[in-house]
């Protein structure tokens, strides 16, 4: 009952916090296939594989290939899942690189996500 109200009563508005925060919840613990980059030229490239989402304190983090490809505020999080429901498309400046706005397009290693 209680999955059911909360999609019910979830925000819609993709640039409240409450969706961002929302967001974050949905997508922590996921495992990843592998992270694609979409670069400013509109070439795609592999840099990570085999990794997670995290949520830790506040921060979203991109974690595969032995490193964090991603970390930044959940607040300043931009995600959507992609129509197949098969990874996720975030859009966020990386605190681990600088603090440059990045694409990355994350696919999930299983559709669903895997109770613990």
């Amino acid at each position: 009952m209680n999955k059911i109200l909360q999609r019910i009563f979830r925000s819609k508005n993709p640039d409240s916090p409450r969706y961002r925060r929302d967001m974050a919840r949905r997508l922590d613990g996921r495992a990843l296939k592998c992270v694609l980059e979409k670069k400013e030229d509109g070439v795609e490239e592999v840099i990570g594989h085999d990794g997670s989402l995290i949520v830790k304190d506040g921060e979203f983090l991109v974690y595969a290939s032995m490193d964090v490809l991603l970390r930044t505020r959940v607040e300043d999080l931009s995600a959507w899942e992609l129509l197949s429901l098969e990874g996720v498309v975030i859009t966020a400046p990386d605190l681990e690189h600088g603090g440059r706005v990045r694409s990355l397009v994350a696919y999930y290693k299983y559709w669903r996500k895997l109770q613990e």
